[in-house]
């Protein structure tokens, strides 16, 4: 089972990386689990063709990943365009609308897919899905300024949504973000338009940012169970 999730990570984050990446390509490198497989190709990409690719990364993660991979590494005050996005994905449904932030990185993810003229998802078969909530049923990450975390989790329930403070595995107390914020998990039991959830979620008082992103992906690549890969694009408007 685990061998087979690692090699439609794999899969899809070759295709990626072989697709999107090119000479002088300013890249924005996401975080997770199958973002390690797209430094990987990254790297020998870089090295077997020559190219120029300067990399912005979205968390210390993917900050460690492009140091010990040997790519050049920046920031958005120095590259604050970028020309593509690789970052991996919780959930994605057919409009390619995400949940994001098992990992805690949603609010740096979310400001480095912004300043990409493209975003390009890639993720192994058990985060596609024809409903947001129909695999990933952990919620919706958001993170929330510490201080503020009872009163936000008491807006959440208004919203219809269920709240967990989310608990660090290796440390007393709850995670904190590279941000030195909490992340609040708010499951839910129904559909929503998730643009205007989104919308109320980031004018609540105390909400730095939240998983879910709306209309950021342009592609999708599944690497599936038979080692294809299933390509979704961004349905027209």
């Amino acid at each position: 089972m685990t061998s087979q999730v690692e090699q439609a990570k794999d899969a899809a984050a070759l295709r990626a990386v072989r697709e999107h990446v090119y000479d002088g390509c300013r890249l924005g490198v996401g975080s997770g689990s199958t973002v390690v497989y797209a430094v990987k190709h990254l790297a020998e990409l870089v090295t077997t063709a020559g190219l120029n690719v300067t990399c912005v990364p979205t968390s210390f993660q993917a900050r460690q990943l492009i140091i010990e991979h040997g790519l050049h590494l920046s920031d958005l005050s120095q590259t604050p365009e970028l020309d593509v996005v690789i970052d991996g994905a919780d959930e994605c449904d057919p409009q390619l609308n995400l949940i994001k932030g098992g990992g805690g990185c949603q609010l740096q993810e979310k400001i480095v897919a912004a300043c990409g003229k493209k975003m390009v998802v890639i993720a192994d078969y058990r985060k596609k899905s024809q409903e947001l909530g129909e695999q990933w049923k952990k919620g919706i990450p958001i993170e929330v300024v510490p201080m503020a975390y009872v009163p936000v989790m008491n807006k959440l329930r208004s919203y219809g949504l269920e709240p967990v403070l989310r608990m660090a595995q290796s440390k007393a107390g709850p995670v904190v973000t590279d941000n030195s914020n909490f992340v609040v998990d708010a499951k839910f039991t129904a559909s929503h338009n998730w643009e205007l959830l989104e919308t109320k979620l980031c004018r609540t008082p105390g909400v730095v940012e939240t998983g879910l992103f709306v209309g950021f992906a342009s592609v999708a690549y599944f690497g599936m169970k038979d080692g294809s890969v299933s390509v979704l694009h961004k349905p027209p408007v």
